[in-house]
């Protein structure tokens, strides 16, 4: 609508100032003065519709800018992995359309100055125009101003967003740093804990406990250095079972009666099976058993 509006007033006025022509000099051919009349409508209908052209690629270049300003302000508040780069594709494009913009009006003001309607004959269009190109020049200024603020909140944005970015990084890794101590002390707990419950037996005939010094000729059981090898290392808290193989069997460590039974299995070769063995190991963690 602004556009056929700015059409019409230039029209208008084209008409209010047209004069008749002068007197042709001389020529070789005469022209018809109703021809040249009519060359001249034509001429200067022409350069209108060329100041046209040009205004309307700027109001449309305008708009371009405007629908790319909405864009990156949905965009700015919105969320996504791909906004800033859509918020900086947008940037891009409004910086491109406003420096052809810019050109487009130094274009529209040559466009005038070498057209007729520089000339008194077209006085009233041209004053038209002179104001359209003023207020296109004013749009550019507040557009200008538009996108400093738009720039400005995009700035801080990325800043809030940065020291977001850092404050997640930061806590990610207090996270993961307490991740990995709690699973170093969870593994060091587990370590002791299973240190608690760690056990020791060894079954054998007297001959063979006597030659890892396990017991003495005196009878005497772990008094002095004994193979520690040849222990079996179990963790009591799973292994509740222990086959003798053998059908005699005689404890030389002590530990409670109430806490364990000897069975016999089908070779009639004894099995210890411990029913509390926190109570069977609480006297010794080493068991040493006499077989033959």
């Amino acid at each position: 609508m602004k556009k056929l509006l700015f059409y019409a007033v230039c029209m208008l006025a084209f008409i209010g100032c047209k004069e008749e022509p002068k007197a042709p000099v001389v020529q070789t051919v005469v022209v018809d003065g109703n021809d040249s009349l009519q060359a001249i409508i034509d001429q200067r209908e022409k350069e209108i519709n060329d100041l046209m052209s040009v205004f309307n690629e700027i109001q449309e270049g305008f708009r371009q800018i405007n629908e790319a300003e909405k864009r990156i302000t949905l965009a700015k508040d919105g969320e996504g992995v791909d906004k800033v780069a859509r918020i900086k594709a947008d940037m891009q494009f409004i910086q491109k359309q406003m420096k052809e913009n810019k050109l487009l009006i130094e274009k529209l003001r040559a466009q005038l100055n070498e057209s007729s309607l520089s000339n008194q004959k077209g006085e009233e269009i041209r004053k038209t125009m002179e104001s359209t190109i003023a207020a296109l020049n004013t749009q550019m200024e507040a557009k200008n101003q538009q996108l400093e603020e738009l720039r400005a909140q995009l700035n801080a944005k990325d800043v809030k967003i940065t020291e977001l970015d850092n404050t997640i990084t930061t806590l990610n890794k207090d996270v993961e740093d307490l991740k990995t101590e709690t699973a170093q002390k969870q593994q060091t707990i587990n370590e002791q804990d299973k240190q608690m419950h760690i056990a020791y037996y060894v079954y054998g005939t007297k001959s063979e406990l006597r030659e890892q010094g396990i017991i003495t000729k005196k009878g005497e059981v772990l008094e002095k250095t004994y193979n520690k090898n040849y222990f079996t290392k179990i963790d009591y808290r799973y292994q509740k079972e222990i086959k003798l193989f053998s059908k005699s069997a005689k404890f030389l460590t002590s530990h409670p009666q109430a806490s364990y039974q000897l069975e016999k299995d089908a070779k009639k070769e004894y099995v210890l099976r411990i029913t509390n063995p926190d109570l069977f190991w609480s006297t010794s963690k080493y068991l040493v058993v006499l077989v033959k």
